[in-house]
Formats: C-alpha cells, structure tokens, sequence
C-alpha cells in the first residue's frame, strides 16, 4: 500500500541511520565544540540491530519505498555493515540499495565486500581537493589522498555510478568550486555541490555564508559550458547540469536558494529507531518502542501510516532568518 501525506507526497526514499558516531568533525555537521571527547553518544544497546532494521526496511518496502541510502554518522563505522547490505539486499521490491560515508574506512577490500552483499552505488563526501581547507573542514586532519583512494576502491568494485558530495560554504572552500568540477571531468563520477544548510542547532548556519548554487552554474560554466538535463525520476534532489563538450555531468542541492520541498519523498530512520519525517524535524517517531514490545507487522505499519500521512513538512520553503533559532534534530544523527 502505497502512502500519501498531506500535500499528496508519497513516501519513496528511506535514509537509515545505522549509527550515530564519526570519526570525523566536520564543522557544518559535528563540529567539535560541541561534539568533543566528552560527547555522550548512544549505547550500543539503543542502537538497532540489523534484524530489526530490515524487519522495518520491509514494511517501508511494502508502503511504498523503492530506494534505501544507508548514512550515519559514519555508516563504516558500524561493524559488519556489508551483513546488513546483504539483508536488505534480499527485499523484494526495493529497487535501490545505496550508501554515504566519508571514505575513511572504504578500503578495497571493504568495497568489494559491500558490492558483492549487493550494495548497489555509493556516495563519498569530499568538500575540497584542497589538503589545507579538507582537513580544517574534517577538523581530524584527514588527508584528500586518502579519500582520492576511497573513489579509486569503489571505482574498481563497480559502486557505479559514484557521487561525490560537496558541501560549500563562503569564505571556506568556495574556491575548491572549479577544481572539484576539472578533477573529475570525464571521470565518470558526478560531482554534486550542496548549499550549507541550517540541519541541526549547532552548525552556527547564517544565510551569508550560503554559496547559492545558480552561483555555482554560473562559475563552472563560465570555463566548461553547462547545460541543464531533465531529472532521472521525480522527486530527484539533485539538479542535473551537463557538459557540452561531453565530459560529463554534475548536481547542485539547492536546499536554502530553490527549495523542492514539493515534490520531496523522503523519510530518515535514525540509529535507535525513531522516523524524522524531514531533515528539518525537531521530533522524530519511536517505532524501536514498538518493535521491542512486540508489535505485529501490521501495527508497524499502521503505525507509518499514520505519520506519513499528517506530514506537513516544507521548512525549506518557508525557512528565513527567524526560524533558524528552532530546535532541530542534528544531520549527524539522521544523516544527510
């Protein structure tokens, strides 16, 4: 049965948490400060186990999703991951079975594992070729090289196609803009530029230091012409643009500057089982409760039901310099 929420959006797309960790501290998403050695985050006994994750993967399944994207925090992180790829793998009907990680861990052998328990493509952070602005923005000092590598080892698994997510911020990495954009030209791989956004209370987000991403179109195609490209299915994320010359393509996530809150089918499921019905949610939905007190099947899936279909979420559309104050969940702990 498929679901329907209030402005007629239908559920689609599954973000899974599978653990609230990282061992990066990326300054847009868990920045030190406040994510620092003393942090309490959640014990493994919160978290959910793979079988309950799957059990609730099917029922999304079953109400309509077709795509799941595994995300974290830093989803390596969590151990034997390729098992629960290989598990949710075996659900009938989900059509796409993807992951996003920061590429720390993704060795070749930790590739080829995720593709042979049937991950199908792989996303892999990376906000700057530059080694100076990577590491102050990973704030771990974590080299480019060894990312660089990472795209190389899901490359040579076949995690195709692989995207590569930048996250510019002004007065950052804006300069990183066109050397991302000639690095990977004619690689294949699709680099997409995202707008910094205001996802969780702690990012110290102002609109000025927002790259909007017509400005990015603008910069990219002034050296290699760009021109638009319809969207692969709707409710995409992504804006496609391509390369006249035929090297390629690139996105750009317009979350702050051309919201698409409209036609947005997304649902998050974080580490220890609550449902976000928007990256924006300061409240999520405790279907762990549930699962440990015995529900049925049908009553888990009552119980989505129920949610999705009250959604009214469209902060995008509606966000300003006023609402960025409002309590939100943080992108570490529902991933991106």
């Amino acid at each position: 049965m498929k679901l329907l929420d209030t402005l007629d959006r239908p559920l689609r797309d599954l973000r899974i948490s599978v653990t609230d960790r990282c061992n990066f501290r990326c300054t847009y998403c868990m920045p030190k400060e406040i994510f620092g050695k003393d942090f309490a985050f959640l014990p493994r006994t919160d978290l959910l186990t793979f079988e309950e994750i799957t059990r609730l993967a099917q029922i999304f399944v079953t109400h309509g999703v077709e795509k799941i994207r595994l995300t974290g925090g830093e989803p390596l992180l969590r151990a034997q991951i390729e098992k629960l790829v290989a598990m949710l793998a075996g659900i009938d009907g989900l059509l796409d079975l993807t992951l996003t990680t920061n590429g720390s861990l993704l060795t070749p052998v930790k590739a080829r594992a995720l593709k042979d328990a049937g991950l199908n493509r792989i996303t892999i952070s990376l906000d700057s070729l530059d080694d100076t602005v990577f590491q102050a923005m990973n704030d771990v000092g974590f080299p480019v090289e060894k990312v660089l590598g990472a795209i190389d080892a899901a490359d040579a698994a076949g995690l195709n196609p692989i995207k590569i997510d930048m996250v510019v911020k002004r007065g950052l990495n804006e300069a990183s803009i066109l050397p991302m954009a000639e690095r990977f030209r004619y690689s294949a791989h699709i680099v997409r530029f995202i707008e910094f956004m205001d996802v969780g209370s702690t990012n110290g987000w102002q609109m000025k230091d927002v790259v909007p991403s017509a400005e990015v179109v603008r910069l990219i195609s002034s050296v290699y012409p760009l021109e638009p490209v319809e969207a692969n299915y709707e409710g995409e994320v992504a804006a496609r643009w391509r390369y006249h010359d035929g090297a390629g393509e690139i996105g750009v996530i317009s979350s702050v500057t051309q919201p698409f809150c409209g036609s947005c089918t997304r649902a998050r499921l974080s580490a220890e089982g609550s449902l976000y019905t928007c990256l924006f949610s300061a409240l999520g939905h405790d279907f762990r409760q549930r699962l440990r007190a015995g529900a049925t099947d049908a009553e888990l899936g009552d119980f989505l039901s129920s949610v999705w279909s009250l959604r009214t979420d469209r902060y995008s559309e509606i966000r300003s310099e006023n609402t960025t104050p409002r309590k939100k969940v943080e992108m570490s702990h529902i991933g991106g």
